[in-house]
């Protein structure tokens, strides 16, 4: 189900034995309305405080990201996580340099 628009982030975590499949995400994030393509991080990337004019929905197919949110909240997602960020909300994001992340990027435009 789409999040309701919202200024706020919102972590969905996952409660199955076995993440989704690759395919399942990008038909789950189509039927939410959800533009998505697959991103590859190496372990140790970073990405500074920054933020999107659209929405996007991050969901981890494979490995571990932080999400800063503010300066104040962590965020760890790691396979089947998901996360909702709203569009203009500032954030940063690191990979643990134990291994690299594999996920989608689901983006919509704002209402």
């Amino acid at each position: 189900m789409c999040p309701e628009a919202s200024n706020e982030f919102r972590v969905v975590p996952w409660d199955r034995r076995h993440p989704p499949t690759e395919e399942e995400v990008e038909a789950r994030l189509s039927q939410e309305g959800y533009h998505s393509f697959r991103w590859h991080d190496v372990p140790g990337a970073s990405y500074p405080n920054h933020r999107h004019n659209v929405d996007e929905c991050i969901w981890v197919l494979k490995g571990e990201i932080v999400f800063m949110i503010r300066d104040e909240q962590e965020i760890h997602l790691r396979a089947g996580d998901r996360l909702y960020l709203p569009s203009m909300r500032t954030h940063s994001a690191y990979v643990p340099k134990d291994d690299g992340v594999t996920y989608l990027v689901g983006q919509r435009r704002a209402p």
